[in-house]
């Protein structure tokens, strides 16, 4: 199938006209038989049905250069460096010359001179709550760690403006910009965008 389009790390927002996937093991286990009716609902989101298991790092089962348009939010903080740039190298390798990476995550530099602004008290504790860096409690337990391995909710790198488009660069990504909520020329990507995961964060455009 050509000119895709493919969003990843896509939770709950699975619009039909885009092809969706998630890597997040609650999902995996929804789609088993008998048993995944004790993953829906409760503590667990269930995801839509059109929402295909597939992990972006291990590669999604779609063909190269079959993309027009891929997209992700609030997904790449969440990988480990060697990870976050096997991620970008499957996206580049999914999309046809000329097609468009758009994403969306934490903005570090944002973070950090509000961080740095403050005169209060907390300001280093709102810090490592806002960026994800901190853990307030420890999971114990069999159920801590099933939360905690299904939740997958720490981050693992943060960017800046400056340091993921050196890294989007060097994979092969062209004409990257700063993105805002809603300002692509393609009006597909209005359908997996949302306001809120965009305020104050850090939006990215670039070609292949």
């Amino acid at each position: 199938m050509n000119n895709q389009h493919v969003q990843y790390g896509c939770g709950l927002c699975a619009p039909l006209n885009w092809r969706n996937f998630d890597a997040s093991p609650t999902l995996r286990l929804q789609k088993l038989p008998l048993i995944g009716r004790y993953f829906s609902g409760g503590d667990y989101p269930v995801f839509p049905k059109n929402v295909e298991y597939g992990d972006i790092v291990k590669g999604l089962p779609i063909q190269p250069e079959s993309c027009e348009a891929i997209y992700c939010s609030h997904v790449l903080e969440h990988l480990a460096l060697s990870d976050f740039r096997l991620a970008l190298k499957n996206s580049t390798t999914y999309l046809m010359k000329g097609g468009l990476f758009r994403f969306v995550l934490p903005d570090l530099e944002i973070l950090a001179q509000s961080y740095l602004q403050s005169n209060n008290w907390d300001a280093a504790m709102t810090f490592m709550e806002q960026s994800y860096l901190g853990k307030k409690h420890r999971a114990r337990g069999i159920k801590g760690f099933l939360q905690e391995w299904l939740g997958n909710s720490g981050h693992l790198w943060m960017w800046d403006f400056k340091a993921i488009s050196l890294e989007l660069q060097q994979t092969g990504f062209q004409k990257i910009r700063r993105a805002e909520f809603g300002d692509s020329a393609e009006s597909y990507f209005k359908e997996v965008e949302d306001l809120g995961r965009w305020k104050d964060c850090l939006g990215i455009e670039c070609v292949k």
